[in-house]
């Protein structure tokens, strides 16, 4: 009987073995991570947009959504064409003195997206190229797509971005337009992945925010390059906060979430322009905006910073849409971040003593 037992059990423990690797397996799908399939690659997906977009940047009317189609081929080689209503979005890059094509919104049918790589995806910003006439446009897009990734690199508390390589087909018009632009994650979803609720309010206090998480997203603002954000306010009339989201699971302790960088330095667009509010001489230059308060972290979060530095340079070095030029200019301002933070006469002088 024992031999029959360990016969049974020795041929058992293969199979065993291939049941819990495709367990495994199974359990970094990303259902299972947190991803949804959207973000869960960042591999740069080829669509096709097909839209009445003569109208959409004539009029750039927030209320007004026009139907159209998004096309891609999935990972079977098979076409998907989805139904999209279409608006534009945006404040400032809305504007046509600043840009000739808007941010727009692409809102999709939540059931006939199921099954396919925009499941669980509704209404999602897509943040387009600004402008044709110069290739930094396009480029400032890659970059601005980048400086996500690099937060995602410190923390899951971040947004995900998908980049997208886009054929617009004007269905008013006869000029097809090619170009880069990425994907954001929605609020509500990214609340889900990381258990948190959206917090709707009209400011948040310095103690309200979780201190080692606002430590460390001051440094990456100032890596960046950024100031134009704020986490605890926003002009008057408008939610808190100025391109940050507040989350909180309990009310108590709040995650004020950065998004929109294409004023900051490391992305360099030619729409953008230095913070007047600090006298900058230009967006390149850097100012710390962190709070005093949060001193005592910033050792332990400039430590954090340069274990990450390789997981940074990788990033940029792979990116393979970046032009040689933008890449030297992106990896330039990179190494002056760690120029600083790697001497201590430094730290105090540009961050220690010109917190808030």
């Amino acid at each position: 009987m024992s031999v029959a037992r360990n016969s049974i059990s020795a041929l058992m423990q293969p199979i065993l073995g291939s049941i819990l690797l495709l367990r495994a397996m199974f359990y970094m799908g990303p259902e299972f991570n947190g991803e949804d399939p959207l973000f869960a690659s960042n591999e740069t997906l080829e669509v096709t947009l097909e839209a009445p977009l003569v109208e959409l940047m004539r009029e750039r009317d927030e209320e007004k959504e026009l139907p159209g189609t998004l096309q891609y081929t999935d990972a079977a080689g098979a076409t998907v064409q989805l139904d999209v209503q279409v608006r534009t979005r945006g404040k400032f890059r809305a504007q046509k003195d600043i840009c000739d094509f808007a941010p727009l919104r692409l809102n999709f049918r939540k059931s006939q997206a199921k099954g396919t790589l925009f499941e669980k995806q509704d209404k999602l910003k897509l943040v387009t190229h600004c402008d044709t006439r110069s290739e930094r446009y396009e480029q400032a897009i890659i970059t601005e797509y980048l400086t996500y990734r690099i937060l995602n690199i410190f923390t899951d508390y971040s947004y995900r971005a998908r980049l997208l390589r886009i054929s617009y087909l004007p269905t008013d018009g006869k000029r097809k337009l090619d170009s880069y632009a990425f994907l954001i994650e929605k609020d509500e979803r990214l609340a889900k992945r990381i258990e948190q609720k959206l917090v709707a309010t009209d400011k948040l206090k310095i103690s309200d925010l979780d201190s080692k998480y606002t430590n460390l997203v001051s440094l990456f603002q100032y890596l960046v390059g950024n100031t134009d954000f704020s986490p605890i306010a926003a002009a008057s009339g408008l939610e808190c906060c100025h391109n940050h989201t507040p989350f909180s699971a309990d009310d108590k302790v709040f995650y004020s979430i950065p998004y929109d960088f294409d004023q900051c330095g490391i992305v360099d667009s030619p729409h953008a322009s230095p913070n007047r509010r600090f006298k900058l001489r230009s967006v390149r230059q850097r100012l710390y905006r962190g709070r005093c308060v949060n001193n005592e972290l910033l050792p332990a979060t400039l430590d954090l910073f340069r274990e990450k530095r390789p997981d940074i340079e990788a990033l940029i070095a792979n990116q393979a849409e970046l032009s040689k030029k933008t890449r030297g200019r992106t990896e330039s301002f990179l190494r002056s971040f760690y120029k600083t933070i790697d001497n201590p006469k430094l730290v105090n002088r540009y961050l220690v003593r010109k917190c808030n």
